[in-house]
């Protein structure tokens, strides 16, 4: 009788040795094909709109992919002639980076139009390439959408950032009376209207539809998700903002351009849905 217990315990255990090693064989299967769709699926797509950024681009490139967020980063050189173009070529297929060259210069917002087409995450991120602005602050613009409370965060300079560079006065201003006026023009309460950093999920996309080629692509998203009923949030963000020695590029016509395009955009287009 021992013996045929004996013999029933070994067979037993020969019997949940295999099945334990066919469990693990399988949870290892599962793990490393969970990894490959992690690994191959975007969360977070970063358009960078470039112009003649030669001195910034590899700093902000580094900055960027350095930050912890998976994602994939889209560069858009828009026909710089500065050496930009060259330093570009070697960040191509680099650190998730991908880059797309325009023949020549289109302006700022046909640049982040084809960033737009090119991404594939779920959420989208413009990033200038000018370390003005913090990539280390992503996740305080990801965090509402991923929340579920936000559809599009605008990061505002003027909201009680921890740190920013004072600024040439009548700038600010500036930026302020756009922002006024886009309010009046919306029905928004944004404290930064001329953000670059704005955070869209991909359902916003479709409801952009951009046209604009320069500097007023910010009044048309801002018009545009105004007039789509999406939920708007701001958080405050860090700003560094350069001088016009510094290479800063936005001009008093570039503000007349955000006016037209609220105008063109919002008044002009009909009633809200």
């Amino acid at each position: 009788m021992e013996n045929t217990l004996a013999a029933a315990n070994r067979c037993i255990g020969r019997a949940l040795t295999s099945h334990v090693s066919r469990l693990t064989s399988y949870a290892l299967r599962l793990t490393a094909r969970s990894r490959i769709i992690v690994a191959t699926t975007v969360k977070l797509s970063v358009l960078i709109p470039v112009y003649n950024e030669a001195q910034t681009i590899d700093e902000i490139l580094r900055l960027v992919a350095a930050e912890g967020t998976p994602k994939e980063i889209i560069v858009v050189d828009d026909g710089s002639t500065d050496g930009t173009r060259e330093k570009l070529a070697a960040w191509h297929r680099r650190d998730g980076v991908r880059v797309i060259f325009h023949d020549r210069n289109l302006g700022k917002g046909r640049a982040v139009r084809t960033a737009m087409e090119a991404a594939e995450g779920d959420v989208l991120i413009i990033q200038d390439a000018d370390l003005e602005y913090d990539p280390g602050e992503y996740p305080l613009l990801l965090k509402p959408i991923e929340a579920g409370r936000a559809d599009i965060v605008f990061g505002s300079r003027f909201a009680g950032s921890s740190e920013h560079r004072v600024q040439n006065f009548w700038h600010q201003q500036g930026n302020r009376l756009l922002t006024l006026i886009s309010n009046v023009v919306t029905g928004l309460n944004l404290s930064d209207m001329a953000t670059c950093y704005k955070a869209f999920h991909r359902r916003v996309v479709p409801a952009l539809d951009l046209q604009s080629r320069g500097f007023g692509i910010d009044a048309e998203i801002t018009a545009k998700i105004a007039r789509g009923g999406f939920r708007v949030f701001e958080v405050p963000v860090s700003y560094f903002g350069r001088s016009r020695a510094e290479g800063k590029k936005i001009r008093l016509k570039d503000g007349f351009s955000a006016i037209s395009a609220l105008v063109r955009h919002s008044i002009l287009a009909g009633p809200k849905r």
